[in-house]
């Protein structure tokens, strides 16, 4: 068994698709435990604010069949595969950690970059993950999170 985390994203009908693919999720995976939602306005676009969480889960897939079904949730939300890198979106579910794997082939990067770049991905994850441990730093999540520069954070927990 292998624990995984997924990010995810919404700023199109936000209050439906995230609790929409929580449930999908909890269909597919084990184990599941859900961090606060975090508000956060859209980065490198101008758009509706975005719900940010991360979840945890369990799973005997390999992380390329964990990524297919995160992409199948997707599409079934809405999803274009058309979709640009920062646009506004329905639903992002990003696979960013699983287990110890490094993995750096094209479409799929684990751990992904996004973990210690936004505070929107390392909060949450500091908040279900404390002490497991970055696969390629070695630190703590919570100690990543100690030491991320918070200068200019606006983001809002909102549960």
């Amino acid at each position: 068994m292998t624990t995984g985390f997924i990010s995810i994203g919404s700023n199109i009908d936000k209050e439906v698709h995230v609790p929409s693919s929580l449930n999908a999720l909890k269909k597919q995976f084990k184990n599941i435990i859900i961090s606060d939602t975090y508000k956060t306005e859209a980065v490198g676009f101008e758009g509706d604010d975005f719900h940010n969480l991360i979840v945890q889960f369990d799973s005997l897939l390999d992380a390329k069949s964990v990524a297919k079904i995160l992409r199948l949730i997707e599409l079934d939300h809405g999803r274009t595969r058309d979709s640009r890198k920062y646009a506004a979106r329905t639903l992002d579910l990003d696979l960013i950690i699983y287990g110890d794997l490094i993995i750096n082939d094209g479409r799929l990067q684990i751990p992904r970059d996004e973990i210690e770049r936004y505070a929107f991905v390392l909060e949450p994850l500091a908040e279900i993950a404390p002490n497991f441990l970055h696969p390629i730093s070695h630190k703590s999540y919570a100690q990543l999170w100690n030491e991320f520069d918070k200068t200019n954070l606006e983001q809002i927990k909102l549960r």
